[in-house]
C-alpha cells in the first residue's frame, strides 16, 4: 500500500474490520448450525479442537490486531493479522474474526486475553458466521 494512503487505508480497514466483527457476535450466542460443525470438524478434526486452535492463536498474535477464521482455496484456516490488516488484503474469504486489541477486553478483562477468549466463545452468533461459509 503506497505510503501517501495508508492513514486512509487504517481507517478503512478498521471499520471493515469492527463491522465485521460485531456481525459475528450476539449478546447471548447461539447455537451452531450442523453445516458450520461439518465444516470446522472437516478443517480441524472438531468443534472442539477449531476453538482450542483459534484461541491459542489469538493468544499469541503479539500487540493489537485480529484473529480469523477465513476461507482460503475452499478450505477452512486460522490467521493473525496486525493492527488495521485485514484478512481480505490477502486473498482470504473472512468467516470469523475476533478482536485482539486491547480495548476489545480491557475494561472487563484487564489483560487476561484468555478470560476474553473464553467470554468470546459464549457470544458468537453461529447462526451469522455460518452464512459467511
Amino acid at each position: 500500500i503506497n505510503a501517501e494512503y495508508m492513514g486512509l487505508f487504517n481507517n478503512a480497514a478498521q471499520h471493515f474490520n469492527h463491522s465485521f466483527y460485531w456481525k459475528c457476535l450476539t449478546p447471548n450466542g447461539s447455537s451452531m448450525p450442523d453445516s458450520m460443525k461439518e465444516a470446522l470438524s472437516k478443517s480441524f478434526g472438531s468443534v472442539e479442537a477449531f476453538q482450542s486452535e483459534f484461541s491459542k492463536s489469538a493468544l499469541a498474535n503479539f500487540g493489537s490486531g485480529w484473529t480469523w477464521l477465513a476461507s482460503q482455496d475452499g478450505k477452512l484456516v486460522i490467521v493473525n493479522t496486525s493492527n488495521a490488516e485485514v484478512a481480505l488484503k490477502d486473498g482470504l474469504k473472512p468467516i470469523l474474526t475476533c478482536d485482539v486489541w486491547e480495548h476489545a477486553y480491557y475494561v472487563d478483562f484487564l489483560n487476561r486475553r484468555d478470560s476474553y477468549l473464553e467470554s468470546f466463545w459464549k457470544i458468537v452468533d453461529w447462526e451469522a458466521v455460518s452464512a459467511n461459509l
